[in-house]
Order: structure tokens, then sequence, then C-alpha cells
């Protein structure tokens, strides 16, 4: 079911109705069997591993606050990791590696026929897993208390506004708002209201417009012109970021409809000046995470410079296998890794520049944001043999501009609106425009998401992580 589509406009509605009516113990209770017919509606039967990977964690979260043994504590916590990356491995790793495998020893000349499961990845299973591990790993250090009750433990991993595709809540954060009473107010569903509209608006205009003129490119680079291949990176920078933070500004909006405030996932990243400032802001649940669960158990920056290189590198490169079993996304991690070591001496240096409104800060912006497209084709590309390809087309002059889509242009709106947020330092600056203009602004976006949109055609791209 996507946010994108009439189906779910019923959902929500049917959902909201009966939640207003029912007290805190039925409310939760309403969300829970939601959020099972919300996933259910991809494919019921990978049910069954949310609420294996549920009653896994609920009773390891017990065990480890019940234990003063930290041996004991140590193998429980180990557990919860092993059993939730197993899970994440079989499905959607393994038959990434096997085939790797093969190849390596194809060239020393040993053949052998892969095994090969051939699952269907269940959407989701990325974060969910993720967000159960952070769960058992704050109880071990005693930054959480668990839950008695199983069906507010069971809504915590299972809460569909954020279900498939984040933002990865913390135990911290997300749990208590489960288990106390809340009612939304009339302030939780305008935020809401405006959050829905701001992100359909990224996603049906904006990101799935932008598909029409990426994905044909990528399919097919050889035909294109320097400057279409280059417009098509542009156009999938931009994709990419409407798509997901589209989906996450959706996501909040649906929670806030239920009195719940769901994290920032993403805050104005493309205004970043260094890779540091970068993974500060875009898919702000993920790259804390890797920090706090990866990063700094491997040592973070407090055993040496070169320590610290090696523990970006690691993290960076997992980050990248995160999103996909292919090796285009290793690329990518070791790239982001790359340059989070050459930025990283002068990261000081860029955060005194990022509170500037100079000519200098403002080309700088410019030039990383390059740095972060070339990224993303690296990202984009589904092979190496097709990466070259477009490099190739990247060189590709001798046959002048070509015909530009102007789809392209679609991009100006959200580029003017965010850098307004920007200059405001306040995302929902267009809520606190005078009257007229405000009417205006929403007029056009919605003369937009019903003259252009594209609706219910595209998943959004970060399911299939």
């Amino acid at each position: 079911m996507l946010f994108n589509s009439f189906e779910f406009a019923v959902f929500l509605g049917i959902v909201l109705s009966l939640y207003v009516l029912c007290n805190h113990r039925k409310q939760n209770l309403i969300l829970l069997i939601s959020s099972y017919v919300f996933y259910a509606w991809w494919d019921w039967r990978f049910l069954s591993l949310i609420m294996l990977s549920t009653i896994v964690d609920y009773f390891i979260g017990l065990k480890l606050h019940q234990s003063t043994d930290q041996k004991i504590r140590k193998r429980l916590v180990a557990s919860s990791v092993t059993f939730n990356l197993g899970l994440l491995g079989v499905f959607k790793y393994y038959d990434f590696f096997a085939g790797s495998f093969v190849d390596a020893l194809a060239l020393g000349g040993i053949q052998v026929q892969p095994i090969l499961l051939n699952i269907i990845l269940p959407v989701g299973i990325s974060f969910y897993t993720f967000q159960t591990i952070s769960y058992s790993i704050d109880i071990y250090r005693k930054e959480v208390t668990p839950t008695r009750n199983f069906f507010d433990f069971a809504l915590f991993v299972a809460f569909f506004p954020q279900l498939v595709a984040g933002p990865i809540e913390r135990a911290k954060n997300l749990l208590p708002q489960i288990i106390k009473d809340r009612k939304a107010g009339l302030a939780d569903f305008e935020v809401g209201g405006y959050l829905i509209f701001w992100g359909l608006f990224k996603k049906v205009v904006v990101a799935d417009n932008l598909a029409l003129i990426v994905d044909p490119a990528f399919s097919n680079p050889s035909g294109l012109t320097a400057a279409q291949a280059l417009i098509a990176v542009y156009a999938f920078a931009w994709q990419i970021y409407c798509d997901f933070s589209g989906y996450t500004d959706i996501a909040r909006g649906v929670a806030r409809l239920f009195g719940i405030r769901l994290m920032l996932n993403f805050n104005l990243p493309y205004f970043s000046l260094s890779p540091g400032q970068f993974w500060r802001r875009w898919h702000i649940s993920l790259s804390s995470w890797l920090r706090d669960y990866l990063y700094v158990p491997l040592g973070g920056n407090r055993k040496g410079e070169f320590r610290t290189y090696i523990n970006l590198s690691i993290v960076m490169l997992l980050g990248g296998l995160w999103h996909g079993a292919s090796w285009n996304f290793v690329l990518w991690g070791a790239y982001q890794g790359l340059l989070l070591m050459v930025f990283r001496p002068y990261e000081s240096f860029f955060n005194a520049m990022a509170d500037q409104h100079t000519l200098k800060r403002w080309l700088w912006n410019i030039v990383f944001f390059h740095l972060i497209c070339f990224g993303w084709l690296l990202f984009r590309s589904s092979s190496v043999e097709s990466l070259t390809s477009y490099f190739g087309a990247l060189l590709n002059f001798s046959q002048g501009i070509g015909d530009i889509d102007w789809r392209i242009y679609l991009i100006l709106p959200i580029l003017v609106i965010q850098v307004l947020q920007y200059w405001k330092n306040d995302h929902f600056v267009l809520s606190k425009l005078p009257v007229i203009v405000r009417a205006a602004v929403y007029f056009a976006m919605y003369c937009l998401i019903f003259g252009v949109g594209q609706w219910g055609q595209n998943e959004f791209i970060y399911f299939q992580f």
C-alpha cells in the first residue's frame, strides 16, 4: 500500500476514524492491527518475520533488564544482533555473496554452480531489524527500560507510518509516546496535514516526474549527449532526495495525526559544505544509527587518526551495503568513506563557513553538491559496465546539447522553497508566509499535484532497501 495511492487515503481515513473514538489502550490495538494490515498489503507471508523479530527482542529485552551477570547480558545482546542480522543476511545478502564467491572462484579457474535462494526481499526489513537491534543494545547499555506490555513493543516495531522506509526510530523517542496516553489536537492536525501535503508534492510532482528522465537515461546511456547525461545525474540527485524525504514527511505527518512525533530524517542536506555536514543532514536516523552502534563501538576517533580513518571506511562500506546487495552500493559507500577521510582535517573550517552567507560559502556549496552528485552516479548505476557507459555519455560532446526534458524544471520550486527554509532556518516557513502569498503558493502546489503528479505509479525508492 503506497502513501501516494487512493487505497492508502481510504485506509488512513478508516483507521483515523476508529482511533479518535477509542481510549488509549484500544488506540494502540487499532494502530497495531492497522500496521499489520498495512504491511500485509504487500505480502502477508512476511508478517511472520516482523512477528518473529518482535517476539525474540521482546523477551531478550526483558532478560537483559533482569540479569545482572555481565556475561549473560553480553550473550543476550549478541543473540539479538545475530538473529536480526541473520534475517537480513538470508533475505537480502545471501544470493549476492554466494554469487560473488562463485565469480571469485571462476577468476581462479574453478567452476562451481551457485546455490541461490532467489527469495523476494521483504519490504522494510532493513529498517525494522535495525530498530529492534537498537532496542536491545540500548537496554544493554541501560539507556532505556524495556516495556512489559508486549503489544506496546509490537507497535513500536511495526508502527505503519515509518515501518517500511523509516525513519529508524529509537526506543527512547517512540516507545514512551506509545506507552503514555496521548491526544492529537488541532495543532497536530495542522502540522500533520502540512507535512503530508508537502511530502506528496515532493513525491508525485517532483520525484516521480524526474524518474521519467532518470530511468531511460540510466537504462540506455549510450545515446545521450553530455548535457543530457549530466542533467539526468542532477535529476536523480533531486529524485532520490524528494522521493525519500517526501516519504519521511508523509510518515511524520501521518504519525502526527495520531499524536505521535517521529524524528526529522532530512535537514536540507544539499546545503552541506562537507561530507560530515551531509551525513548529519541526510537520512539522519541511519547515519546516527551507524555512528552510535557501529562507529563508536569500533573506537570512533578515540584511537588515533589512522584508526579513525579505518573506522570511517568500515562504517561507510557497510552503510553502502545496507542500501542493497550490489557492488555499486559498495562502491558508493567506499566513495563516501573517502570523502569523509579527505575532508576530516578541514571539518572545523567548513562548519564555521556553514553559518555565513557569503559568495565563497555558496560557491563551495555548489562544488560540494557536485561531489555528492558524482556519488549518486555510482549509486544509481546498476553495474560497472553501466557506470563505464555513463562516463562515456558524459564525455559525448559531439552531438551538441540535444533535447532537454521539461520535467527538469520541476526542481526549481523545490529549490526556491528550500533556499527559503534554509535562510529562515525553519522547515515550516511556507505556513508562516502572509495569507495571500501562502494561499497562492498552496494553490500552485495543488494544481501541480493534480495536474502533472504521477499518482500511484511508482513505489518509493527506499522500499527496495
